[in-house]
C-alpha cells in the first residue's frame, strides 16, 4: 500500500453502546483498512486506522451514518504506518 496513511482518531459524543465499534470494524474491512478500535473509560472511542486516505474517509462516513451514533467532536493525528498489518479488530 504505497500511498497508505495511519491515523489515530478520537471520537467524542454518543459513541459508546450504539454499535460504533461493530460498524467501524465492518466498514474498515469493506474498504480494505487495517487497525483497531476501542472504547475509552472517558466515554470516547479511540481508533488507529491505516489505508488510503479516501478509504479512511469512507470508513468514518459509514460510522457517522450509524442510527444511534452522534459524533460531537473528532481529533485526528497522523502517525507512522505499521508494516505488515492485517485486519481490523476491537481491542
Amino acid at each position: 500500500m504505497t500511498d497508505a496513511v495511519r491515523l489515530h482518531i478520537l471520537f467524542y459524543g454518543r459513541v459508546q453502546g450504539v454499535g460504533f465499534r461493530y460498524r467501524a470494524c465492518n466498514a474498515a474491512l469493506k474498504y480494505g483498512c487495517t487497525g483497531w478500535v476501542r472504547n475509552n473509560i472517558d466515554g470516547s472511542v479511540e481508533m488507529e486506522i491505516q489505508g488510503k486516505k479516501y478509504d479512511i474517509d469512507s470508513v468514518v462516513s459509514a460510522i457517522e451514518k450509524g442510527r444511534y451514533v452522534h459524533i460531537d467532536n473528532i481529533t485526528v493525528k497522523e502517525i507512522p504506518v505499521t508494516a505488515k498489518e492485517y485486519g481490523f479488530n476491537e481491542k
